[in-house]
């Protein structure tokens, strides 16, 4: 795991003391050292640049920039079965100065070309150049563990695993994109391919871009467009359901689950496990703990003030297991302290509060190891989340109501604020629910409960929010890959899950927080291996009867009891309305006032301060369109004023 950056400078303006300031601004991702190369080509100056966290193959054999024969590598993340792609090397006559997969990576591409991609399991973003015929080759891995941004501007072309780095280069225009913070103030982060400046763009999961110095310019011209596939999650949810007894279901998953959990245990360094004490990471821990005689190093954090804390549950999964279980307690203190940070990890506009806590365990977690297998994505590739829940439960129900009183009930809801309702009130995470269940009545079609539960706010409320009219991005979320023939509403909203939040809210909260304490994550569950195959079973066999995940409980369930575990999902949830009106309110008042509003010409000011007057009058279900207009300022304020 580490950080890589680098530019390709047409202009050949760029030099040493930028590639230098670039990879320095990456420390955090790679401490153990960090390389730097200047390619200096008739069309280009090429600078690479990489700080290195040393995982596998501790040695200078595997220190990076990386180059064999005529090729350069600078590569972030894992291949977790190099072992046996090397050995097809060596029986092919390629021969290793090293062990480790960096080297591998490189020999497969020179081998296979592109077609490498299929060999590799793991989470990877690099970029290859070849020196000779001035090919460039960029790529992200299937699922999108790894970040890629890029850059084209002016005949500059950057790279980074981080948007921080491209503010070290003297040439990079940071203009921000509107669509983009329109896209923001709905999802709580920028959609993939897009980012919160323009001229930058992220690779999209199981996408690559190839170009040749010399037609550059054709292809970065229309880069998104020139976004190749090698790897879709569709091509899965579209093949013909498996025709399978729901044991045989069982076996095979379970194997593949343990296949992707002993992979990820490959290193040269200390490895742990983020546990819980919900199904997910408790099935990680208890496959890998049953065939291992020495204790699995497991880690779990509570923050008991704000009513946090599966510690218990933990432990006592841990204790049955066997594991040797750390318990991190923190207080509401350390988890307030850490907001003011985050927009400088978070380096372009992130909204999900769960990043403090993420942050929290991977911290303490890194006092003792250098690696944590996390259990995320069990709820996209098995079904474990609420709003599949609604979907079945609710969903029907709510179809069955007239449509003219559905509009009414919703209407009402918009008089009556959550906080004012007895009882519920005071439920775990009420207030966002009953905002999201009014878009739900207005549509309860798939596609719009999909989208009504993914949103804070609607079109029309950003239309009034916006200061300028803005156009809506197309985006993942309006995906029409699933085949008619294949389409049920489960599947429907898991592969857009799959290709939504998982990536821009998942899998980008756990690589900064993990990355923000030079922690390398883990993530068993997305091995493309397992969504391959669990997107083909049938539906009942992860929804069956009101229980979510069922065949991921059914297989944890052969080695922890089931009274240890039947419990309500708790998740990372940190009570948001309670902070924003007592601890954060000076931070609030601090970066959302007139004068800010104002002078960034992005929001109307009287429709913020409307958000601002209704939440601090009893309005508690606007804590989150409250705390996504703090993010964003507060990020504003990092990158755009400083």
């Amino acid at each position: 795991m580490c950080g890589i950056t680098g530019f390709i400078d047409f202009n050949k303006k760029s030099n040493n003391e930028t590639i230098l300031k670039m990879t320095a601004s990456l420390h955090h991702r790679g401490p153990d050292a960090s390389g730097t190369e200047i390619l200096q080509d008739e069309k280009a100056i090429l600078g690479l640049g990489h700080a290195r966290l040393s995982i596998i193959d501790l040695t200078e054999s595997g220190k990076q920039p990386m180059r064999f024969q005529n090729y350069w590598i600078c590569f972030n993340g894992e291949v977790y079965n190099f072992a046996e792609i090397k050995k097809d090397l060596l029986e092919l006559g390629h021969s290793f100065v090293g062990s480790s997969d960096t080297e591998v990576i490189l020999h497969a591409y020179i081998q296979w070309g592109k077609a490498c991609l299929s060999r590799f399991i793991g989470m990877y973003a690099f970029l290859i150049y070849n020196v000779d015929t001035k090919d460039v080759f960029c790529v992200r891995d299937r699922a999108g563990i790894k970040p890629f941004f890029y850059y084209w501007k002016d005949g500059l072309f950057m790279f980074a695993s981080e948007l921080k780095a491209f503010h070290e280069h003297p040439n990079f225009q940071k203009k921000i994109n509107l669509q983009a913070v329109n896209a923001f103030m709905q999802y709580g982060n920028v959609p993939t391919p897009y980012c919160i400046f323009h001229n930058c763009i992220k690779l999209k999961p199981g996408h690559f871009i190839e170009f040749n110095l010399v037609n550059a310019n054709q292809v970065l011209d229309n880069s998104l467009v020139h976004q190749k596939q090698y790897w879709n999650v569709y091509d899965a949810y579209n093949k013909k359901k498996l025709d399978i007894s729901f044991e045989e279901a069982k076996t095979e998953t379970e194997k593949l689950l343990k296949s992707a959990c002993d992979y990820r245990m490959v290193a040269d360094v200390p490895v742990g496990v983020f546990l819980s004490g919900g199904y997910d990471s408790a099935s990680v821990t208890a496959l890998l703990q049953k065939d291992r005689t020495e204790k699995l190093k497991t880690f779990t954090i509570g923050v008991p003030d704000i009513g946090l804390n599966e510690a218990p549950y933990a432990k006592d999964v841990a204790a049955y297991l066997g594991t040797d279980h750390t318990e991190i307690n923190c207080t509401q203190k350390e988890a307030i302290d850490l907001i003011p940070d985050l927009p400088f990890y978070y380096d372009e506009p992130f909204a999900d509060s769960s990043a403090i806590p993420t942050t929290l365990v991977s911290k303490a977690a890194r006092q003792h190891v250098t690696v944590a297998l996390s259990a995320d994505a069990g709820d996209e590739v098995f079904a474990g989340y609420n709003r599949y829940d609604y979907l079945y439960r609710f969903g029907p129900k709510i179809n069955r109501i007239p449509s003219p009183i559905r509009k009414i009930l919703a209407g009402t809801m918009d008089i009556i604020p959550s906080n004012a309702l007895p009882i519920l009130k005071n439920k775990y995470n009420f207030h966002n629910r009953y905002e999201k269940l009014k878009g739900i009545l207005r549509n309860p079609s798939p596609e719009s409960i999909m989208l009504s539960l993914s949103q804070q706010f609607t079109n029309s409320q950003l239309d009034k929010l916006m200061k300028n009219k803005v156009d809506e991005l197309e985006t993942a979320y309006h995906s029409k890959e699933l085949l008619k023939e294949n389409y049920t509403p489960l599947a429907y909203m898991m592969a857009i899950d799959y290709q939504t939040y998982m990536v821009d809210d998942i899998l980008q909260k756990v690589d900064r927080a993990t990355m923000t304490v030079s922690l390398e994550g883990r993530e068993p569950y997305l091995d493309h291996r397992i969504i391959d195959w669990a997107a083909q079973l049938p539906d009942d066999f992860k929804y069956n009867n009101g229980s979510k995940k069922y065949i991921l409980k059914e297989i944890t369930h052969q080695y922890i009891p089931k009274g240890m575990m039947d419990r309500p999902k708790m998740g990372f949830a940190i009570p948001i309305a309670d902070w924003l009106q007592k601890d954060l309110k000076d931070l609030v008042l601090t970066y959302i006032n007139e004068k800010r509003i104002s002078e960034q010409g992005i929001f109307n000011w009287p429709q913020v301060k409307g958000i601002l007057d209704a939440f601090y009058n009893g309005k508690k279900e606007l804590d989150y369109k409250l705390w996504y207009l703090l993010m964003f300022q507060m990020w504003h304020a990092r990158w755009m004023e400083k």
